[in-house]
């Protein structure tokens, strides 16, 4: 049995304890020379560990254009793969088809909230049908395992340059996210200068720090009264040069946001790095001990960290509960979007939903992102749900409740001073006024009473 973990626990795996449970103790293969012995000599038995990443070809491999060597020709081995998601999918040169030419008689299990189906990319294709039962979105939310997102559009226009679509953005910030492959290199950084020139114009940068610092003061406001506190928000970029300067135009609107400490101060930005780096840009490099201080006061509620700026660090896989909103300024779709948007359904004290604010048109691409999910999530829409329609269901609740229930009651009148003590009033009025005898519609009729003829 393999599993894709990166960390083994010898004690806890997943709540389990793993000595109690397993008929040996697994073993966590650290190389993919060890990957190989243990796969081609192993008869019978054994638990592994490894990451997907260890079946990869070799230098030598790839130059001749051989494919990954068979490992083993059980069938009786289960490869238990956790957050199945974009590497396992590339069925012609990518580690889903090493992971098969390896084992090509293993049954693979696969684990994922974000299911893809697309011609290149396809879940189901590389690990079979769902397994019954399908813990869907719309039931973790109403079993209280996560809470709602809701989607509020403040989008800030891009000046696109001649012969450049939103469509093509996608595609650009796609191969951004691949990541620096030596031959890809000159591919990407067409890439990255289309982003920082279309994403990055100083004008629209100095516009979207203004709104983020004016829409946060007043939702960590709005939260205090739910989980004690204003909470985190994470605002992501299309650039780590974005995320930079974002930085910069932030901290000249609230100067007392900013420290030189890693453990001070209200913002951070948060990127990988590597000594090629100069400029703005190496300014937020720092060291993996640096970055893990900052993702652990991101998780502490009573740090004084608030605002987190990434590029693509922590977008899965990092869970800190006190994180409500969400500011997306990068064209995103697919398996990434949806577990984007999960960083802000965590379940914390008494909040009730996260928000995701698009400053980058991705409507179409939520609406798109849904479709792979079941029927229930589809149209309960638990990730990405228009607040715009939530504001008008609530006002026409608010209507009928005053013009219907009420019988016109003049409730709102009470409400002038905004008081705690004007709100209190207003609601003990309201309780009379349903409970007097007098109110239309409380009349009942004695049925021993001779009606008139």
């Amino acid at each position: 049995m393999l599993t894709d973990r990166t960390e083994l626990d010898d004690q806890l795996f997943d709540g389990f304890v793993v000595s109690e449970l397993l008929p040996e103790k697994p073993r966590q293969l650290t190389s993919r020379e060890e990957l190989r012995t243990e796969l081609a000599n192993r008869r019978t038995g054994g638990i592994y560990f490894t990451t997907l990443q260890k079946f990869g070809r070799t230098k030598e491999e790839k130059e001749k254009g051989a494919k990954h060597p068979t490992l083993s020709e059980r069938r009786n081995i289960i490869v238990i793969v956790d957050e199945a998601h974009r590497s396992h999918y590339d069925d012609l040169n990518g580690y889903a088809r090493h992971l098969r030419d390896a084992l090509p008689y293993a049954t693979m299990i696969a684990f994922t909230g974000t299911p893809i189906s697309q011609h290149d990319r396809d879940t189901r294709k590389v690990f079979g049908d769902y397994i019954h039962p399908i813990y869907d979105l719309t039931r973790a939310v109403d079993d209280g395992a996560t809470v709602a997102v809701y989607y509020q559009s403040r989008h800030i226009p891009l000046s696109l340059a001649e012969g450049v679509d939103a469509e093509q953005l996608d595609e650009e910030a796609d191969k951004v996210t691949t990541g620096l492959d030596e031959a890809e290199r000159e591919r990407i950084q067409q890439a990255i200068a289309v982003m920082n020139a279309m994403y990055g114009a100083p004008d629209r940068l100095q516009k979207l720090a203004r709104d983020i610092v004016d829409h946060w003061e007043a939702r960590s406001a709005e939260m205090r009264p739910f989980i004690d506190g204003p909470g985190k928000a994470m605002i992501v970029c299309a650039t780590r040069e974005i995320c930079a300067k974002l930085y910069e135009q932030i901290i000249a609107i609230k100067s007392d946001w900013h420290s030189d400490a890693v453990d001070q101060g209200k913002i951070k930005v948060v990127y990988s790095g590597d000594p090629s780096d100069t400029g703005i840009i190496k300014t937020h490099v720092r060291k993996p001990s640096q970055q893990k201080a900052v993702k652990n006061r991101m998780k502490d509620e009573d740090d004084e960290l608030e605002l987190i700026i990434v590029k693509d660090m922590l977008l899965t896989g990092f869970d800190a509960p006190p994180l409500h909103t969400l500011y997306l300024d990068r064209p995103m779709r697919g398996a990434l979007l949806m577990q984007t948007l999960a960083r802000v359904n965590r379940t914390f004290r008494t909040k009730q939903d996260g928000l995701l604010v698009g400053y980058a048109p991705i409507a179409d691409n939520l609406y798109a992102g849904l479709q792979e999910y079941t029927g229930k999530d589809k149209e309960t829409k638990p990730l990405g749900r228009d607040l715009e329609d939530a504001i008008t269901k609530v006002r026409d609740l608010v209507d009928t409740i005053g013009n219907t229930i009420l019988g016109g009651y003049a409730w709102r009148e009470g409400l002038t001073a905004r008081t705690p003590r004007a709100f209190l009033d207003t609601a003990l009025a309201v309780v009379n006024h349903l409970r007097d005898p007098l109110t239309p519609g409380n009349q009942v009729t004695d049925p021993d009473e001779p009606t008139a003829q």
